[in-house]
């Protein structure tokens, strides 16, 4: 036998040896296509997944004697499958989308979502109607941003004079796609109200009432009793984790959250909605267990699990059944279904089979932080589990059953999978947020037992009770622990040092990370730590990134470039503060640096007039124009013009031109100075022709 043949028959013995673990893999695979379908920067031929899917389910069978080649034709079916349904997704949820903006004039549509903010509501109206606008390219769904003040409700139709723009595009190459996220709501265009919200003409017609809007109207029903029985910070909060609208929450309080490593709580999720259903589960149990009758003669254990179900069922639906909320009830289901069937309840087969439903229903939240995050924390810590488990046994046996030795082993418990769940998170949140919560441990271990066992189950003890209009004392005991928590919060997001911003990890580490991270959790035996390798080279790309040496909003009313010290510094311009700190984000800089006014900057890079600046670094120079009077001039000196007005006659000089059209056409520039070589990047680049980026049909 050669060397070739026994390091296969090698291979294949250990992979034969997990037999077990084949299944693990389908939904890496399913998730594999749906993220090449997303990352292609064209849109494929209508069937191309399919016919893959069929060719490489027909391959497998053919050589399924050969285990490893038909394991390899078999991944590529199940990858096949992710692309053909997240095309099939795609085109699904096509609705028109506003191409340019709109007014200030008329809009007309019925409301099907109000958000209360500090600043006035904002609402989501269907039905849309738009003054001389053809109904064919009229969006589907519209958002709206009204004056403090304006009263509305769920199903009223209402007028309102208002500017509308597309869904924005990504600030920078590579940032966070609102376009792309808009599409798949459902969503056409954003604006705000220029006048107060009045009640539209229904021309004698009935409104139309569907579940969804029933749910929406409870939703907004729920919400305002909660803030009434609980102004305030308390009542905000407590809305968000029992009906999921975080809109009343301050700035000041999320900045708390998320600084101490707690933001994760306000967002329904797993935690809540396995919360619940525990809290309903070993409620009920216990509650029958008193009858030693129905203990004894019928199965309260499963008539507990399927309460907990449907317990789990409505909170999906009064949460707004968002995909975040699909994905937890589609776990915490599958859970309880285990018990119902007396399987093993949290087992990886049912993460994996909760991961392949979310993604087969809504392929494209495998982009989020969301489902990225969730998955990542429930599949470390069910790995660490199965290979710890018989020391866990060990120590529980050890230390006793006193109340003592209970305390001290949930304390240990949350301690590790806090640390567990942490880490495995921690890496996807360099991608997504750019920063590390450093105290997240302590402040998890204080406000995670708080939420389990004091907050939500009076929170599910008041939703009960809320039909008979006694649930004033449990929502108050909840706010309590609310309080409780938010001063957790901000006591720990005030320690020295408790936020450290990173550079976003790129798309690549992240990809390192995920398949390091599977391999090393998914599999059993030693060769699982080759995953290890993954993690490592994941985070070595970090070191790898170089960031653009100047960034241009899409409009050119903003302008960044890099420093000495490898710091970005940022034209002043306090309406674009948003794309500036999505920016700042990206590069892992906490703090803002401007451009020197009527003077040059310390390390002499950039120097500064009422017209523009010029920018000298890489052995080029470059103009940042604010006005057209300086074009003539500086199209005789720069090797590179960028302005935010047009650029009109001839300026061949510059090695580059970048004026307001091509920022029309391409969207936000990205500019690399590379000795010699000038890199550029555009959001159009990054978006490609898809059917959700504005700019397909703009040219290049």
């Amino acid at each position: 036998m050669t060397g070739w043949a026994k390091t296969t028959k090698g291979i294949a013995d250990i992979v034969a040896g997990e037999r077990e673990r084949w299944l693990l893999w389908a939904p890496v695979a399913f998730g594999a296509g749906v993220g090449l379908y997303f990352g292609l920067p064209w849109e494929p031929p209508g069937l191309a997944g399919t016919f893959i899917l069929v060719l490489a389910s027909l391959v497998a069978w053919r050589l399924r004697t050969n285990l490893i080649v038909a394991l390899i034709f078999l991944g590529v079916a199940f990858g096949a499958g992710g692309f053909a349904a997240a095309q099939l997704r795609t085109h699904l949820v096509a609705a028109p989308v506003l191409v340019k903006p709109y007014g200030p004039a008329g809009v007309t549509g019925r409301v099907v979502r109000v958000e209360m903010r500090p600043g006035g509501p904002r609402v989501t109206l269907e039905n849309v109607s738009l003054n001389r606008m053809d109904p064919a390219a009229t969006p589907a769904l519209v958002r709206i941003k009204l004056r403090r003040g304006d009263i509305v409700d769920i199903g009223d139709r209402i007028d309102v004079f208002a500017k509308l723009m597309p869904p924005s595009a990504p600030s920078a190459p590579g940032a966070y796609d609102f376009q792309r996220r808009s599409w798949f709501q459902g969503l056409g265009a954003v604006g705000f109200a220029m006048g107060s919200a009045r009640p539209a003409d229904r021309g004698g017609q009935a409104a139309e009432w569907s579940p969804a809007l029933f749910m929406a109207a409870l939703r907004l029903h729920m919400t305002g009793r909660i803030r009434a029985t609980l102004p305030g910070e308390s009542g905000a909060v407590a809305a968000a984790l029992m009906t999921g609208d975080r809109s009343a929450i301050s700035q000041e309080s999320l900045d708390f959250m998320r600084d101490s490593g707690l933001a994760h709580l306000l967002a329904i999720s797993g935690l809540h909605l396995g919360l619940v259903a525990a809290t309903l589960f070993f409620g009920l149990r216990a509650l029958l267990a008193l009858s030693e009758r129905l203990t004894l003669r019928y199965p309260i254990k499963k008539w507990s699990a399927g309460v907990a179900i449907a317990g789990g069922f409505a909170y999906l639906l009064l949460a707004g059944a968002t995909v975040p909320t699909q994905r937890a009830f589609a776990m915490t289901g599958l859970v309880l279904l285990a018990v119902l069937l007396d399987r093993q309840a949290i087992s990886m087969r049912l993460v994996a089979w909760a991961a392949i439903i979310i993604l087969a229903i809504a392929p494209e939240s495998i982009l989020g932080a969301s489902f990225q995050m969730s998955f990542a924390a429930v599949v470390a810590l069910i790995a660490f589990y199965e290979a710890s488990r018989d020391r866990f046994r060990e120590v529980r046996t050890a230390v006793g059953h006193g109340v003592a030795a209970r305390v001290t082993l949930y304390a240990g418990g949350v301690a590790a999978t806090t640390i567990i769940a942490s880490f495995a998170t921690g890496l996807i949140a360099l991608h997504h947020f750019g920063r590390i919560a450093v105290y997240g441990l302590p402040a998890n271990m204080l406000a995670v037992p708080l939420t389990a066992l004091w907050i939500m189950p009076w929170a599910v003890i008041a939703a009960v009770l809320m039909p008979l209009g006694l649930d004033g004392v449990p929502l108050t005991l909840m706010g309590w622990g609310i309080d409780g928590l938010l001063w957790i919060a901000g006591g720990i997001s005030a320690w020295p040092g408790a936020v450290r911003p990173v550079a976003a990890l790129p798309v690549g580490g992240l990809i390192l990370v995920a398949l390091g991270g599977l391999w090393l959790c998914l599999w059993r035996r030693r060769w699982r730590y080759a995953g290890l390798l993954g993690l490592l080279a994941g985070l070595a790309s970090l070191g790898l990134q170089q960031g653009p040496d100047i960034l241009v909003s899409d409009n050119g009313g903003l302008m960044a470039v890099r420093m000495a010290d490898g710091r970005l510094s940022v034209s002043q311009r306090r309406r674009d503060s948003r794309i500036a700190d999505d920016w700042l984000e990206q590069e892992g800089q906490g703090e803002s640096l401007y451009w020197p006014e009527g003077q040059a900057s310390m390390d002499g890079r950039l120097r500064c007039d009422g017209l523009g600046c010029i920018y000298k670094a890489g052995g080029r120079a470059v103009a940042l124009l604010r006005d057209g009077l300086a074009h003539d001039e500086d199209c005789r000196i720069a090797d590179i013009l960028i302005s935010a007005r047009p650029v009109r006659g001839n300026c061949s000089a510059p090695l580059l031109v970048i004026d307001r059209f091509d920022l029309w056409r391409h969207g936000a520039t990205a500019i690399w100075l590379d000795g010699d070589d000038i890199r550029v990047r555009t959001v159009a680049d990054y978006q490609g022709a898809r059917p959700w980026s504005s700019r397909r049909n703009r040219g290049k």
